[in-house]
């Protein structure tokens, strides 16, 4: 068995094709684009699907979904590696059909919804022309969907939901959204919930507020959503009465390792971003890279890029190889577990290196720090993958039979002397 850290030749085509389009063509959107999911922007409808079918003509359309979905099939790694690139860029994954949380809520439609709901809304949003929103997490539930409170009764044909959902990410501008409600009350934790497909024109649905992260200035892009007797129709459960953790997992591994391999974008960005300076800014009769302490800061932020890297696209690899997100459970959370704090470091330490400039508004490191802040508890807290890894180590290890370790050294060395005995007492060594 060989080991290959290189890029086949097709793929590195793909590659530098899409570099130099995000480069050229996408990354200045973000500063014309107030926000790329707001398909009602007349500017973003001129800008936008012009470049979605340049992407199409290149066959990176929705690289992430299979081919019957209207996708490329492209395996986990191959896609991480586009994905890395996207990431320098919050308008590049709206251009490349891969945006959150569409990509999810297409897997759940296709593997879930009827045949008149694909047509009528997976068709459309695979095809980027709606977008759509999960509404899931509740003010006083935090990271527990165990605590959801919003009720979902059946009435007649019909289902009438009633709660409010927080951080119902553009709901404002989509065409429908996939909503958690209990079912079953009196069920098992893992069998009281339920997913809905609901469009958003359907009555009863109020935002309550649009909120944003941190002190970010632009467009809200988050809500505070307030069910009121919204009544769909009966086949718009998704899945099994009491199924929405199933339905939940259908998302939850591609979400969570595509946030990761979007970040490795920004980090490295800021990476570039903070070597410039240092070649460039002079400070006590020398240029700040000839500083220890910001050669220090460089080398930290190179290291912990690149080991994350090595990380996400090993996870990436496994993933190819097994055909199983169960089986790299553990890899995904510590994935997640260190993204926001290696994204953190860098995004800190680019500011530092910057200095009043790096804190202010003209650079985007504290959008980085509060990007980090975020991804810490966005599709489960970082607490909660430390406990997912620690389980995934302790899974198959057995205790120690008696008083002392296994590994005692004592014991070990007197396992040692005994395996090679002869040899010692042939030597005057035995005793």
């Amino acid at each position: 068995m060989g080991w290959d850290f290189s890029t086949d030749p097709e793929t590195q085509v793909q590659l530098d094709w899409v570099d130099a389009f995000v480069r050229d063509e996408v990354e200045p959107l973000d500063f014309v684009i107030d926000n790329p999911r707001d398909t009602r922007d007349p500017v973003r409808q001129d800008l936008i699907p012009p470049l979605q079918e340049k992407v199409r003509s290149q066959g990176l359309w929705s690289a992430h979904l299979p081919p019957e979905w209207g996708g490329q099939g492209f395996g986990h790694l191959r896609l991480a590696l586009i994905e890395e690139i996207l990431g320098r860029s919050r308008t590049a994954p709206m251009v490349f059909g891969c945006q959150s949380p569409d990509s999810g809520n297409a897997q759940i439609l296709a593997r879930y919804g009827t045949e008149d709901q694909r047509k009528r809304y997976l068709e459309p949003l695979l095809d980027g022309v709606i977008v759509s929103c999960f509404s899931a997490t509740e003010p006083q539930s935090g990271a527990d969907p165990k605590m959801y409170v919003t009720r979902a009764e059946r009435d007649g044909d019909e289902w009438v939901i009633n709660g409010e959902k927080w951080f119902s990410s553009g709901i404002q501008y989509s065409e429908f959204a996939i909503v958690m409600a209990v079912t079953d009350p009196d069920a098992p934790p893992y069998s009281r919930l339920s997913a809905f497909l609901v469009p958003t024109e359907t009555p009863g649905i109020h935002v309550l507020r649009n909120v944003n992260v941190g002190s970010h200035q632009g467009e809200p892009i988050h809500s505070y959503v307030r069910y009121e007797n919204v009544r769909v129709p009966a086949e718009n459960l998704l899945g099994d009465q009491g199924g929405a953790f199933a339905v939940m997992q259908t998302r939850m591994g591609h979400a969570r390792l595509a946030l990761a391999t979007r970040s490795l974008g920004l980090m490295r960005r800021a990476l570039d971003l903070m070597a410039e300076r240092a070649v460039s800014r002079q400070t006590q009769g020398e240029l700040l890279a000839q500083k220890q302490l910001v050669q220090e800061q460089l080398a930290e932020s190179w290291v912990e890029y690149h080991m994350f890297r090595l990380l996400v696209l090993q996870t990436a690899w496994k993933l190819d190889e097994l055909h199983d997100f169960k089986a790299v459970r553990g890899e995904i959370a510590a994935v997640k577990m260190m993204l926001p704090k290696v994204l953190g470091n860098i995004g800190a330490r680019a500011a530092q290196i910057h200095g009043s400039l790096g804190v202010s508004d003209e650079m985007p490191f504290v959008d980085m720090v509060t990007s980090a802040l975020s991804l810490g508890v966005a599709d489960g807290p970082t607490e909660v993958h430390k406990v997912t890894v620690a389980r995934e180590v302790l899974r198959e290890v057995r205790p120690a039979a008696g008083l002392f370790p296994s590994y005692h050294l004592p014991a070990e060395r007197d396992r040692a002397r005994a395996k090679y005995r002869e040899v010692l007492e042939r030597h005057g060594r035995w005793t």
